[in-house]
């Protein structure tokens, strides 16, 4: 007997209701963008592609997380879109860039919806699949009130992707004219095929190493940038503290010029290798060691993110080796506990914003704090894409 799937139609009135305003096509966001932006840059805004993940968000939130077979009411619902890039696209679209999306959805109320919220973001999904049966994917995603911690529980989509369903022209077609390629690991053999065809078309990739995936460590060996969750680093390597997996992950992939980890609260760290690779002049430090004494030059007094690097050095990691390159010190806003609201797609915002930094050049030491930034207004809506800032947005001015 064939599997029943329910529609949205059902589960998500909300979510596939006519909204307020009729959405904007892609076309014609993107048109209004590059008009608004004509008049002062005169340069069309870079194109990112993004792969992999997209879905639907049920967001449920709690006064605090439910015990084993307790009934519990929500204290507010909200439905909408979600997928890491999915998430991640959108951010850098809002932020200005010209988005393109590679998933797949199923032709139901769902796909519908992912759809026309995307575009409405001004992300061109005219590469999409979408199939004309089974059902796309969503998460179920508890918010408790209480710690400010969610909870997924997510329904994968089908069928999934497999490599036949995008064809060699419509591959070269989504590549054209790309900056950046974005992949967060989902469908990865479909995905395979696309990094590689950026590789032969020596177009950077970025990818989103939240935790170990199948086809992970075949992406990573393509990749230029890596962005990882915190315990990813010394997960994947086996290295004992967070810097000394930084210096292995560099060691062990000669291609990728930075890794950067996210710490929540905590910020990040970026360690960037060095044109100057095994310069003999360098100074030698304990990668740990550097930490330290960067976490010392960094200013705690303040709420607004902020940077400490420091300089070319030649990086050593007891067991794992030595590394030429440069070490920065992100922090994250202070935001008061009145204001955060959810932590949902915190990290798909600060890479979102890392694809905007990477294909607008900016350095380190201001891309990290604007990505911070970003996050940071997105935890004060709830869900991954409500909270996520305009370029526009006065409280990006400072960084941007």
């Amino acid at each position: 007997m064939a599997p029943t799937f329910y529609t949205t139609a059902t589960m998500l009135p909300t979510y596939i209701s006519v909204p307020s305003r009729t959405p904007l096509t892609t076309t014609t966001s993107v048109r209004r963008f590059r008009a608004k932006m004509s008049s002062v840059t005169q340069v069309e805004s870079p194109t990112v592609l993004g792969f992999g993940g997209v879905g639907v968000d049920l967001l449920a939130t709690v006064a605090e997380f439910p015990k084993p077979d307790d009934k519990i009411r929500s204290t507010s619902l909200k439905v909408q879109g979600g997928g890491n890039a999915g998430n991640a696209l959108t951010c850098a679209a809002r932020l200005g860039l010209n988005a393109r999306l590679i998933s797949k959805v199923a032709s139901d109320a769902q796909g519908r919806g992912i759809l026309e919220e995307l575009k409405a973001d001004g992300v061109d999904v005219s590469f999409l699949v979408v199939s004309e049966e089974g059902n796309s994917p969503f998460t179920y995603v508890i918010v408790d009130n209480q710690t400010k911690t969610r909870t997924c529980i997510h329904t994968p989509g089908s069928p999934p992707m497999v490599p036949d369903d995008i064809s060699n022209a419509t591959m070269l077609a989504a590549l054209a004219g790309v900056k950046l390629v974005y992949f967060d690991v989902r469908l990865p053999d479909t995905a395979l095929l696309f990094a590689h065809e950026a590789n032969r078309r020596k177009i950077p990739i970025l990818i989103d190493a939240e935790r170990p995936r199948e086809g992970l460590d075949d992406l990573l060996n393509l990749s230029d940038y890596v962005v990882c969750s915190a315990k990813f680093p010394q997960t994947w390597t086996g290295a004992p503290t967070v810097p000394s997996a930084l210096v292995s992950m560099l060691l062990r992939l000669p291609k990728v010029k930075f890794v950067i980890v996210t710490l929540g609260a905590d910020g990040c760290i970026m360690l960037q290798r060095s044109v100057e690779g095994g310069s003999v002049q360098a100074e030698e430090i304990g990668a740990d060691d550097l930490v330290e004494k960067l976490k010392c030059q960094s200013d705690s007094s303040t709420a607004t993110p902020s940077c400490v690097s420091s300089d070319v050095t030649r990086l050593h990691a007891k067991g794992v080796g030595t590394v030429c390159g440069k070490l920065f010190l992100g922090t994250a806003e202070k935001i008061p506990q009145s204001e955060l609201v959810d932590t949902t797609g915190a990290g798909d915002a600060f890479i979102g914003a890392v694809l905007y930094g990477i294909c607008t050049n900016k350095p380190p030491e201001q891309m990290l704090p604007f990505a911070a930034q970003v996050a940071a207004i997105a935890c004060r809506d709830l869900g991954a894409r409500a909270g996520l800032p305009r370029l526009t947005d006065p409280r990006l001015a400072p960084l941007s």
